[in-house]
């Protein structure tokens, strides 16, 4: 037995699954889950010694790496002065003039400690804006576990096959509109039967819950002017694709400015982060300046507050034009790998993000990338493990890539996809 497996059975005695979140346990890709000992650059080890390159990072917040020296530098001269206050530090107003000045959108923002309970403020900001109820998302997107966003979500609720809602009073679920990502027919049909109790729309501007899905074109657009016209509030959930995709977020890079705007991951640096921002006049309904309630006890806590300064900082001299480049030409060879072996493959990309879905029509909503072949992921997957490459378990998340893989670390993956059978 390997340490992973043996930490594993004693985490099961002890908490629920083993893990601390669902897809960590690998259950879809029948294996356990490795633990990590240690990440550095592109790297990780596991607690049994072996190095690989990691195309998870983290899930999304590591796009400068494992440990760049600057940000933990950074998050240990802030530890050093005291790890939490409970009250107003410098950082975090440095921090939110940095995020103003970077994401079109945003007028004011209000941090908050993840990218659930970001999502979650935002949609009971928007319902006491508009004193309106419903709120429209979209089947596979991921916003969090938020009671009322878990119905058809994509991440692990996909991953496990789970209903998605249970433990969710259906009052709360019938004021959730759902339709399919990239379906205008249908959003306008909703909004043609409850336009005028419809509080916001919430989106992934780039679906990264069901594996990447990228909007198809007008797609955002179309819904910027139906919300507009029906005076609802236009959501972007882009807690993935915030910093990612370009410096400024996926809104930045379609040129499409939404209402509010939640974030995560990389406005942390890594550590436990999330972040609610969007218009003054809508910004200025939360307490104490208006009646929205909303609060809590480590929100712009010193720590995350001084690593994700540093961090964007750093990626505002970065060249995203080169990393989505290098990330493209990567995937695309994967799959170009995959097809010479005779696999159907689908390879969507953007920014440094990236899924290969194993099916052989386009995916371009959750019901396309529900046909992709879960059990030749599992091969893949399994495959390229032993091989020393960290890919997510499961096929409805990202590849994610970071600005400190190397040409080298590309070359290894390939050299990996070549020698697989499927």
């Amino acid at each position: 037995m390997t340490n992973s497996e043996e930490l594993f059975s004693r985490a099961q005695r002890l908490i629920p699954g083993g893990v601390n979140s669902p897809v960590r346990a690998c259950q879809s890709v029948d294996t356990f889950p490795l633990f990590i000992s240690q990440g550095k650059g592109s790297h990780l080890i596991s607690e049994d010694g072996q190095e690989f390159i990691d195309y998870v990072m983290s899930w999304g917040p590591l796009i400068l790496g494992h440990c760049p020296e600057q940000v933990i530098k950074a998050a240990q001269g802030s530890i050093d002065k005291g790890s939490s206050f409970g009250a107003p530090i410098v950082w975090e107003i440095e921090l939110a003039e940095k995020i103003i000045q970077a994401v079109p959108s945003i007028e004011m923002i209000r941090m908050v400690n993840s990218g659930t309970e970001a999502t979650m403020s935002a949609v009971r900001l928007a319902r006491a804006f508009t004193g309106q109820n419903k709120i429209v998302k979209f089947t596979g997107c991921y916003h969090g576990h938020v009671d009322s966003l878990l119905a058809q979500a994509g991440s692990g609720v996909a991953t496990l096959s789970l209903p998605g809602t249970p433990g969710v009073p259906e009052d709360l679920v019938k004021h959730t509109l759902l339709a399919p990502y990239n379906d205008q027919q249908a959003i306008q049909d909703l909004f043609k039967e409850h336009g005028q109790d419809i509080a916001a729309v919430i989106v992934e501007p780039v679906a990264g819950n069901m594996g990447l899905v990228l909007p198809q074109e007008g797609f955002l657009q179309f819904l910027r002017s139906l919300t507009k016209e029906y005076s609802s509030l236009l959501i972007f959930d882009e807690v993935i694709s915030g910093f990612r995709i370009s410096y400024g977020g996926a809104q930045e890079y379609f040129n499409v400015i939404p209402d509010l705007t939640c974030l995560g991951k990389i406005i942390g640096g890594g550590f436990p982060v999330g972040a609610l921002g969007g218009k003054k006049k809508i910004m200025e309904q939360i307490a104490p300046s208006g009646s929205m309630y909303q609060a809590g006890t480590l929100a712009g806590n010193p720590v995350a507050m001084a690593a994700g300064l540093t961090t964007l900082k750093i990626l505002e001299n970065k060249d995203y034009n080169s990393l989505e480049l290098s990330t493209r030409s990567m995937v695309s060879e994967l799959s170009n790998i995959l097809n010479k072996k005779g696999l159907p493959v689908q390879c969507n990309t953007l920014g440094s993000l990236a899924t290969l879905f194993f099916t052989p029509e386009p995916v371009v909503d959750f019901a396309s990338a529900q046909k992709t072949d879960t059990n030749l992921f599992k091969k893949w997957y399994l495959q390229m493990r032993e091989q020393g490459i960290y890919l997510a378990p499961s096929n409805f998340e990202c590849i994610f890539t970071s600005f400190a893989h190397t040409e080298k670390d590309y070359e290894q993956t390939l050299e990996a996809a070549r020698r697989i059978s499927l």
